[in-house]
């Protein structure tokens, strides 16, 4: 039975919205784990944006548009809905973000092979001369990474925030009161903000204490090198960075601690 339901009785925080979380629950599930929905993180368009106006009144004068993530392509397209000839060549970061295009009727011109910054950087600049003109749509909290490597060697690139993270009262309050009952098992992170809204509500309430006794997974070297800087312990950091990869490494480490545990 263990080994059919790898996360028997173990309840997993899932830490993204409604609308993300579904594909994730179900994995969880699949595997006998119980997963407990807590948003870490919740997104909302920057409205009355007036640079994102005028840059969109020029989107035809930009080579390329960039968008990180499939939040990016709905917050943007919630402000634009005129797709034509005259829109820029798409690259994108992340096979997600790739999905959520292509239901638009739109294709990525770019993908890289690995979806990190650093990755698309270096895959993507054969692409960019001193020349090109590059659009790029961000959260608040995004780094600025692919932007400067970007400028460096010549290419226009106007960052436009087109929206904020932030984590709602709801999930705050049902967060601590979980972990300070101590009734989650096993910590995901999908993004440094992630981990960044968790520790906020640890530090306010208080709850270092109770981490110690949770399996820790995330996603990516940023979210890890995250975690890492707050002290914690990461025990599950896949090399491709999927949520399916992040829970078989998750997984592996809960079956590698029984197999210790049994000599």
């Amino acid at each position: 039975m263990l080994e059919s339901f790898p996360l028997l009785d173990k309840q997993v925080l899932i830490p993204r919205g409604k609308d993300q979380a579904k594909s994730f629950s179900e994995l969880v599930e699949r595997y006998g784990g119980t997963p407990i929905e807590i948003p870490l993180i919740a997104f909302r368009p920057i409205e009355k944006n007036q640079r994102l106006q005028d840059c969109l009144k020029a989107l035809d004068t930009y080579d390329w548009i960039i968008f990180t993530s499939n939040v990016t392509v709905e917050t943007f397209f919630s402000f634009y809905n005129e797709v034509d000839t005259t829109f820029p060549k798409i690259a994108v970061i992340g096979k997600k973000t790739a999905e959520v295009l292509k239901d638009k009727g739109l294709r990525a011109e770019f993908v890289p092979s690995a979806y990190v910054a650093e990755v698309f950087v270096d895959e993507f600049l054969p692409y960019i001369n001193n020349s090109s003109r590059v659009l790029l749509p961000k959260g608040n909290l995004a780094r600025e990474y692919i932007a400067r490597a970007l400028t460096e060697v010549g290419a226009e690139v106007d960052e436009v925030v087109i929206y904020e993270t932030y984590m709602t009262e709801e999930s705050r309050v049902k967060l601590a009161q979980m972990l300070g009952d101590n009734q989650l098992d096993i910590l995901t992170f999908t993004s440094p903000s992630t981990v960044d809204h968790l520790m906020d509500v640890v530090n306010e309430n208080g709850l270092h204490e109770q981490l110690r006794n949770c399996v820790i997974g995330c996603i990516g070297p940023i979210t890890e090198k995250k975690l890492l800087g707050y002290g914690l312990v990461v025990h599950a950091s896949p090399e491709e960075y999927t949520v399916k990869e992040m829970i078989k490494s998750t997984i592996a480490y809960l079956e590698n601690e029984e197999k210790l545990s049994k000599k």
